[in-house]
């Protein structure tokens, strides 16, 4: 699984986005931006829970809703957006049947990358938290590329009030 997986409290990356408890993510009052999942037979593994591979197909799921709804509009042409990190921490075992609600905020807006904070709940706990950081490419040079400044303003509009 390419996912960094910590089970430590304080898992701490670059930035102030990387200094704030990642489990800061686990209150659904965080979250005002949603994408809904049902959980498939298919997503459980050998100890009949849903497999940890499962989270990060959710939480891409929900980013890439959220980037078509909020940020696609506001980045010409088909320049794609690279996951270069992510970190999940599983915090609760979700099970089949039901369904998964994947909250997703930004952490951080840089010259050419965005930080993503996200949460799955599921029967009324947080199942799991996770930081995802994805940079805007030119797709000539596959090279990063400054975000366009109206694509920004837009990005700023889903960071929380208070850091998390």
């Amino acid at each position: 699984m390419s996912a960094t997986v910590s089970r430590r409290a304080d898992v701490r990356g670059a930035g102030e986005a990387g200094a704030a408890n990642l489990r800061a993510l686990a209150d659904r009052a965080n979250f005002t931006v949603w994408n809904k999942d049902s959980l498939r037979l298919s997503d459980l593994d050998h100890q009949n829970h849903v497999n940890n591979a499962v989270h990060a197909v959710l939480f891409t799921n929900g980013r890439f809703n959220f980037i078509q709804r909020n940020l696609r509009p506001h980045v010409a042409g088909a320049a794609p957006l690279a996951l270069v990190k992510i970190t999940i921490e599983y915090l609760n075992e979700m099970h089949h049947p039901g369904e998964v609600e994947c909250g997703t905020l930004i952490r951080r807006v840089g010259r050419s990358s965005v930080t993503f904070g996200q949460a799955l709940f599921n029967e009324g706990r947080c199942a799991a938290v996770a930081e995802a950081v994805m940079v805007l490419l030119d797709p000539e040079t596959r090279r990063a590329k400054p975000l366009p400044p109206e694509a920004v303003a837009q990005l700023e509009l889903f960071r929380p009030h208070r850091p998390v």
